[in-house]
This record gives C-alpha cells, structure tokens and sequence, in this order.
C-alpha cells in the first residue's frame, strides 16, 4: 500500500491530497481522506508494520465468491456487464469464465449476482450478458425472482440502447425447459434491446453449448466496446488458494464408511444413511453444501436396453472422438432413466406414433408434461417400437451427468468424512421394476471393493447465519433433513448461542422418522430447541409440515420477528410452493399484515438471504 499521489496529471476532483485515483476509486473520498489522515506521518517501519496487519485481517475474513474484479476508471458504457442466476452454482461457473475469458480480451466487466444487481442501471448499459437456470415447473431461481419480476414488469425502462444476449440453462426432461432465459430475452427486445448473438439454451450437459456462446459472447462484446476503459487492477492483500485437484471432471474415488438403511421394517421407503471417506483428498465443504456423485447405470436396466433393442453389447460405437462398445456406453455414459424432449422427438419420429407426435405440439402439452413423469426412456423404446440402431441411439441420448445430494455432516464434527442421506427410488411400473440411477447406484456399494466418484457444489445461498446469536428455523421433511443435521451438528460445534427449531414431517413415526436418535439426543443436549413433527398417514386426515406451520403461527412470526433466519429444503414441486403459501398465512395472520404486505415481507427475508432454499 502506497500513500504516495499518483504521478504524471493533476489530481482528480475531490481527491485528498497524497491519495492515488484509484485509492479513491476504491474506497471512496469519505474513506479515502481518513485514510490519508491516518497514515499521514507514520514512519516507512510503522507503514510495514500495517500492512502485515491488515494482511492478518484479511486473512481471517471468509473468501468471496469470486475474486476481486477491476475497478473500471471510464464512463458505466464501456463495462461489459455480466448478471447470473442460479440455484446450484451451474451458472455462476459459466458467468466467471466469461468474465476471465472477456477480461482476458482486454474488456472491462462488471459481475453480478441477479440479486446484487441495482436495476436503476439499466437504462445506462450498453452490453449486457445473462447466464440463468430454470427451476422445475419454469421458475427463476432463488436468487433472480426480484430480477426477473422487475424485467418482465411494467416498471422496466426502454433499453433502446442495449446490446444483449442470454445464456440458458436448464433441463429437457422438464416441459418448461429454459422457460426463464426465453421470457428475459423476449423481453429485452421487447423493451428495444438489440441482440449481439441469438439466445442459447444449454441442457444438463451443459458444456458444449455452453462454451460455444461463451466464444462468440467475448467477440461480439469486444466489437461493441472498442474504446477499451483503463483499468486499476484490485491486487489481493493475500495469495488465491491453489485450485482443488478434485472437482466435477476429475471426481475423487471415496471410500464407503457405512451404508444404513434409517427407514424401519415395513416402511414404503428405502432411506439410506451413506458415510464416505475424502480420505486424503483435500476436499472441504461447507453445512449446506451438495456432494456431486457420478453413478453408473445398473447392469439390469443395461441390460433391458440390450435386449429391447436386439442389440450387440460388444458393438463398437463411435461418439464426441472416442470409440467405446455399446454396453459400456450405456453402463456409463448415457442417460436411461430421465426421458428427454429431444429423445422423444427423434422416437416419435422413428416410430411414427401419431399419439407421440401430438403430445409434441401445444395441444399435446399435458399429454407430454405426464409421459415425462410417467416414463423412462426404457417404457417408450417398449410401448411405441422403433427401429432405433445402435449407433443412432448413442448419438441421440443424453450425457450422464452427476446427481448432487445435499451434505448431512459438518466437517468440524466428522473430519474427512461427507455423509449423505439417500431415498432410494426403487418402484415397478408397467409391469416391470424401476430404479433412480445414482440412488440404486449408492444403495447397492460394496463397502469393501466399491469406490464411490465424488466431488464439492458449493452453495454459498444456504449457510448457517455468520452471526451465531442468531435463531435458526429449519424445514426439512423427508430427506430434506439431511443439511439441517449438517446445520444443527455445525451451531453445536461452534458454540452458537442462537436457537434451532426444526420442522420435519414424513409419512409414519414408527418407521420414517429420520435420525429419531440424533434429535432427541439434541433436544437434551440442547443443541435443538424445538421439535415440530407431521407424520401425514399416522392418523385419518393427513397432516403435512405446512399445517404445524400455521398451528405454531404466532411464534414462529415471532422468531422471525427477532431475526430468525428461515431455511426450506426439499421437494420444488409441491412441498415448496405449499410451505411457502403457509409462511404467507403466518405472517399476515400474525403480523396484521395484508397478502400483499406479507408476501413483500417475506420477498425482504430473501433478498436478505434470512429465507433461504435449497429445494430440487
């Protein structure tokens, strides 16, 4: 750090004396000028002395989401800027490594997370890229509603002047697919926007479309923003950490420490409580992060594919350069369960199925939405023949992609170790037995030969509040529980001084209440505060979480009241939205408030990141 002015120009308007524009850029003139004041003077062994101090500071402060961007020195118009939404961190990978790629361009880029981003600048845009996902039935994430609303709203300006395009990412095995990005690009040339290159939808392999926009985005923006902005380079006060040697493309090979069954004798579902060793790996995670598991396809439905296609295992397949036989393609590499709209196009297609075809059109749309949840891939080659060959069908499947699980342990309890919490999808249809790829994968590891492709999604929108005073309130049915163990385990450990209230439900008490033992030993331990159960099939009228919700209204309002931080987990298509409409009902009942003033309120907590979810 340098007090010195800077050399070669007058100094900028407003600028303490001895303060360099880009100190003042930085930190503000307020700031800039107390600065000076206090450093004014000091020895050159005291200034040493500081800054190894305020190194130490920064050192103990929890790392950013992403590293220190430029502080551009021109006009708002020369940025680039990059604005990303995502639910679990898929788009924010992309956003960064457009930023690296256009910074590396020479292009000045502003980067924002959806929520960050302070919309009363879009008037004065110029290029603007966004990377966002869909969430099941054709929501915005978490982190983009506020976002979304106000571009698809009658208070959005004219952007005549806009240069954009959007970045997709979704998942074909849902009707709504890319659903968000294709409203948000309609709508910004509706406002007048012009677009730089045409929107493109990614699916869950999301890499080859992926890098392809981001390639033409870096040269398009480049072209628009030729008078490139001087930039004042934000040097770190401590060094980046090395780059994990284990991530999504290069997985580590965990050992499994246990595989329980947590479900009792006679229950519906098969629950799995999985422990596995990261070993000497490295790898770290936080309480509400995910562990990516890459699983493979079981050998009866690879089979099934075999025989339903009269096909030879052994047959060498040529795909994306590399040639593999056909069952190690379909053992490994493919997607079998989740039914796609671009299989089922190419299959109608192939098998001249009227019925098939019309489920494709508008007409067809809840037709198609059911067949999605209906059916595998394996029901459709059954119910409607075609005469798929071997190397078409490689060509036409999805990549397998990894299954994320939320983590249930907190390293600072189990050391190297992630434990998982597993519904194991095991049911028949059609006459015929259907399993969940990764689940069925996990639940049948051999403990003594299996190793088990792991990895770490971070989910910095799902953290235990930094102030440890605070209350918590966690609503967890089903395996939704599994990063509530992890938080509660986390707050014990660290001494938090907060309350923990959860929220669990299931179908039975006897058989499904998921790690019984550990909560009540938290309860007498005092690391739970509260305890609200709903078992819907243990008495006549079911009884969900939401119902104890609103039956614990008024102190649940009250916490909340008191700065309880609210957390949700679990399914998005109907526990969510229902839960949701109950915390609207408390808030209005118990605060006085109208629908609409509840429903503001609760945007607040969010926007705070005081509600969070983690729901899938």
């Amino acid at each position: 750090m340098s007090s010195l002015p800077a050399k070669g120009g007058p100094r900028p308007a407003g600028a303490p004396s001895g303060v360099s524009p880009f100190v003042n850029a930085l930190l503000g003139e307020e700031r800039s000028a107390l600065l000076q004041r206090v450093v004014e003077g000091l020895p050159s062994e005291t200034l040493h002395w500081l800054s190894g101090y305020l190194a130490g500071l920064a050192a103990q402060r929890p790392a950013q989401e992403s590293a220190p961007t430029a502080v551009p020195q021109a006009a708002p118009e020369q940025w680039l800027t990059i604005i990303y939404g995502t639910q679990t961190g898929n788009s924010l990978l992309l956003a960064e490594r457009l930023k690296h790629q256009a910074e590396a361009s020479g292009i000045t880029v502003r980067l924002f997370r959806a929520s960050d981003y302070p919309v009363r600048e879009l008037q004065r845009e110029r290029v603007l890229y966004v990377v966002i996902s869909t969430q099941g039935d054709g929501d915005p994430p978490d982190d983009s509603r506020g976002f979304v609303e106000f571009i698809l709203g009658k208070r959005a300006p004219k952007l005549e002047q806009l240069r954009f395009s959007v970045l997709g990412l979704g998942d074909t095995s849902y009707p709504k697919f890319c659903e968000v990005s294709r409203k948000l690009d309609a709508r910004f040339a509706e406002l007048g926007g012009s677009r730089l290159l045409d929107r493109a939808d990614c699916d869950v392999d999301f890499e080859p479309v992926a890098q392809g926009w981001l390639d033409q985005a870096v040269g398009r923006a480049g072209e628009q923003l030729t008078a490139r902005a001087t930039t004042a380079v934000v040097t770190p006060l401590r060094t980046a950490p090395p780059a994990p040697k284990h991530g999504k493309e290069a997985p580590f090979a965990a050992e499994i420490l246990a595989n329980q069954r947590i479900t009792g004798r006679g229950a519906l579902k098969d629950v799995r409580h999985i422990e596995l060793s990261l070993g000497d790996s490295a790898l770290s995670y936080e309480p509400g992060d995910s562990l990516g598991v890459w699983p493979t396809n079981s050998p009866e439905l690879v089979a099934e594919f075999l025989s339903t296609l009269s096909a030879n295992g052994s047959t060498e397949i040529r795909r994306d350069g590399r040639t593999l036989p056909l069952k190690q393609w379909l053992a490994e590499e493919l997607e079998l369960t989740k039914l796609s709209k671009p299989v089922l196009e190419r299959h109608a297609a192939l098998s001249g199925s009227a019925e098939l075809k019309r489920m494709l059109t508008p007409e067809g749309a809840e037709s198609f939405r059911a067949l999605l949840k209906s059916h595998q891939v394996i029901d459709v080659l059954r119910s409607w023949p075609a005469p798929w060959t071997a190397e078409e069908l490689v060509r036409t499947l999805r990549k397998l992609t990894p299954r994320s699980y939320s983590i249930a342990s907190s390293q600072k309890r189990v050391g190297a170790e992630a434990h998982l919490t597993v519904a194991v999808v095991d049911y028949t249809a059609f006459g015929t037995r259907h399993t969940g790829t990764a689940s069925y994968y996990l639940a049948t590891r051999n403990g003594e030969t299996d190793r088990v492709r792991v990895f770490i999604e971070p989910n910095e929108r799902f953290r235990v509040p930094k102030d440890s005073e605070r209350d918590i309130i966690m609503i967890g049915p089903g395996t939704g529980v599994a990063p509530f163990r992890a938080f509660a385990q986390e707050r014990a450990e660290t001494g938090a001084r907060g309350r923990n209230w959860l929220f669990f439900g299931e179908q039975h008490f006897r058989t499904q209440f998921l790690y019984q033992t550990e909560w009540q030993e938290a309860l007498k331990k005092g690391e739970l505060h509260r305890i609200s159960l709903a078992f819907s099939r243990d008495q006549a009228e079911k009884i969900y979480v939401q119902q104890r919700l609103r039956e614990a209204g008024k102190d649940l309002y009250a916490w909340l009241e008191g700065g309880a931080h609210l957390y949700v987990c679990g399914d998005a298509q109907r526990m969510a939205p229902d839960v949701h409409e109950a915390l609207i009902d408390v808030i209005s009942t118990h605060g006085g408030r109208s629908r609409e003033d509840a429903e503001a309120w609760l945007s607040t907590l969010r926007d705070e990141q005081r509600y969070q979810r983690d729901v899938y």
